[in-house]
């Protein structure tokens, strides 16, 4: 390294104070997961919904979601979302419709704020952490279902990806609605990150499958689970 650079050599800079806030934060992220922890262990088997909290009632994809959680309520399985409107209304009216099991995931962001109605009284659960709410989403889901939606929706897919990719849950079905929206995605995957980069393996390719056919998800699903048992899958490995 040449005298010049190391004369150059700037202090390492500092934190503005922080006061203690880091371990009272902590207490509070001990707190959430053990009330998350022991609400959710009570439920069951589980699919988690993901989409847009941004798409209204009349559109197909609303409808569809609907669909998806009626039939999957009807198959036995709890419908968790994130409790609030949009794709998230949609799939907890499915399960309400039902008679099913309807988990509401909430936390209060600057645009889609308050619970939607067809939540559980006793299956409302809200949160002040993000990363907290996602292991609640991923430990005790059997499958996701994967609407249209935004970055949070892209996010939340993506991480679910990379944990069954890293093998830190199981391989559960991860379920992609809707091909016109998702079709791009996955082109660009295959012929960007696969062909041309090289940065995923083709079998994770199958990891999500594209659907259209309401049938066609319960029937991946059901399928997935003749094989395989159904137990919380995040092993905090």
């Amino acid at each position: 390294m040449s005298e010049n650079l190391k004369n150059n050599h700037k202090p390492q800079k500092k934190w503005t104070e922080i006061q203690g806030e880091d371990s009272w934060t902590m207490f509070k992220v001990v707190a959430e997961f053990v009330e998350g922890f022991e609400r959710m262990n009570k439920i069951g088997p589980c699919i988690s919904v993901f989409g847009s909290a941004r798409t209204k009632p009349n559109h197909p994809y609303y409808k569809k979601a609907v669909e998806v959680a009626y039939r999957l309520s009807q198959e036995g399985y709890g419908i968790i979302t994130g409790g609030g409107p949009g794709i998230m209304e949609a799939g907890s009216k499915g399960a309400h419709t039902e008679g099913g099991t309807s988990v509401g995931l909430n936390i209060e962001l600057p645009f889609e704020q308050g619970s939607n109605p067809y939540i559980d009284y006793d299956k409302n659960l809200n949160f002040n952490y993000f990363f907290i709410r996602k292991v609640m989403f991923v430990k005790y889901a059997q499958a996701f279902v994967v609407f249209p939606g935004g970055f949070g929706t892209l996010d939340e897919l993506f991480e679910v990806l990379t944990l069954v990719q890293t093998k830190k849950i199981d391989n559960v079905p991860i379920i992609l609605v809707g091909s016109e929206f998702w079709g791009g995605m996955k082109s660009w995957i295959k012929n960007v990150m696969l062909e041309e980069n090289q940065n995923i393996s083709e079998k994770d390719l199958d990891l999500i499958p594209i659907i259209d056919d309401v049938e066609d998800v319960v029937k991946i699903i059901n399928e997935h689970y003749k094989h395989s048992s159904l137990r919380p899958n995040y092993t905090m490995r």
